[in-house]
């Protein structure tokens, strides 16, 4: 079996006896790139300048108030009185002030006790003609 196979194959292969066992060197044609260099072309042009203008200036205007009629009492002849006094024996601070007033005429007194342990008190009036005058006793 291996016999007919060999001769079946051998059949269909052809004539490979009679082919040519030259080998011939592959033609190879090798040429340089062709070089050209050619500058760019320029075109410049000359740049248009945009106009400036100064921003328009917003102006401003404060909103209208409104005046607000205020009923106020005025008192030709005002007239006060107060008093307060402080003894503290924790920190020793000892103070009075008395003042009252009538019309333009003010009169009080304040006292207070010294570091040294002395009262010092100042009697004071003011009024439009005098002014302020203070008396300090020790």
């Amino acid at each position: 079996l291996l016999v007919i196979a060999t001769l079946v194959a051998v059949s269909n292969a052809g004539d490979y006896v009679g082919s040519p066992a030259g080998y011939a060197r592959p033609i190879a044609s090798y040429a340089s790139p062709a070089v050209s260099y050619a500058a760019p072309a320029l075109s410049y042009a000359q740049p248009t300048v945009a106009s400036y203008a100064a921003p328009a200036v917003a102006t401003y205007a404060a909103p209208a108030v409104a005046k607000v009629a205020v009923n106020t009492d005025y008192d030709p002849n005002p007239q006060y009185s107060y008093a307060y006094s402080v003894q503290d024996a924790l920190t020793g601070d000892n103070k009075a002030q008395q003042e009252t007033r009538n019309g333009d005429v003010v009169q009080g007194s304040y006292s207070l006790v010294e570091p040294d342990g002395t009262r010092r008190v100042v009697e004071y009036t003011a009024d439009p003609h005098n002014g302020f005058n203070a008396v300090v006793h020790r």
